[in-house]
């Protein structure tokens, strides 16, 4: 990541060498710089169209920076957004007094994913379930609890079940690495097979702390079988008979494809 974006993080800087500087700290600053300075998804991707896309984007463990998960060529990685919205930085961030890396861990490719998957492999173990519990129809989603694009999958499933009434869908908890807390809130919720606690995580709630091995074997099975299928991102809805489909799709459209 850190290699492919070079040339687009040396031109960013290179104008932003003629800019002001960013920000100043003011008297009286209370030290809380959300309360001063915020970016929301869309206006990162309109600050990085034509240069990368932006999949998340959120503050970062130094103040003054915005943290962008970047997608561009088949790889996604990390660089930092200062407050102005005129610098792009990339590297590494690392907390010297703990030893270890917090933030922008190297990039590796993007891997290809499946199309299509053997369906005798799918188990409804380690799943919550959505609808009907006895339906003849089932539809596997594999989610993330911290994906905004997850959570608007879900609300597609809650109207699919409505209008599907014969249908089970097993979710399974698939944490992706670019947000921290999703492992923990991922073994919270296949342990409590809770959808209450997997709504919650959508809404931008804190979950209690799961205890030490609190369900560390469900979700950690659940991304096993997910690598091993080809499995890469969430939201991703796997059908009976095999076929996968990446991404967020409206309800009818789910309905069309159990047919």
């Amino acid at each position: 990541m850190l290699v492919r974006f070079r040339p687009l993080v040396l031109a960013v800087l290179a104008l932003a060498a003629l800019a002001s500087p960013s920000f100043a700290m003011s008297e009286g600053c209370s030290g809380d710089c959300a309360s001063c300075h915020s970016i929301t998804l869309d206006e990162a991707k309109g600050i990085m169209k034509g240069l990368a896309t932006v999949k998340d984007v959120k503050p970062s463990a130094v103040r003054g920076l915005y943290e962008l998960t970047l997608e561009k060529d088949g790889t996604t990685g990390v660089a930092y957004l200062d407050y102005s919205k005129k610098h792009l930085i990339g590297g590494q961030i690392y907390d010297i007094a703990a030893r270890q890396l917090v933030s922008g861990a190297p990039a590796s490719p993007a891997k290809k994913p499946a199309e299509h998957l053997d369906p005798s492999t799918l188990t409804t173990d380690h799943s919550v379930i959505m609808g009907n519990p006895k339906g003849a129809k089932k539809l596997f989603v594999f989610t993330d609890p911290e994906c905004p694009y997850c959570s608007k999958m879900h609300e597609e499933l809650k109207k699919l079940v409505t209008i599907e009434p014969d249908l089970t869908i097993y979710i399974k908890l698939l944490p992706l690495k670019i947000h921290p807390h999703a492992y923990d809130k991922a073994r919270l919720i296949v342990a409590k097979r809770s959808l209450k606690l997997l709504e919650q995580s959508y809404a931008g709630k804190s979950l209690p702390t799961p205890g030490a091995h609190e369900g560390k074997a469900a979700v950690d099975e659940n991304i096993r079988y997910a690598e091993a299928a080809g499995i890469f991102a969430t939201p991703t809805l796997v059908f009976s008979d095999g076929r996968i489909k990446p991404g967020v799709m409206d309800a009818k459209s789910i309905k069309a494809l159990l047919q």
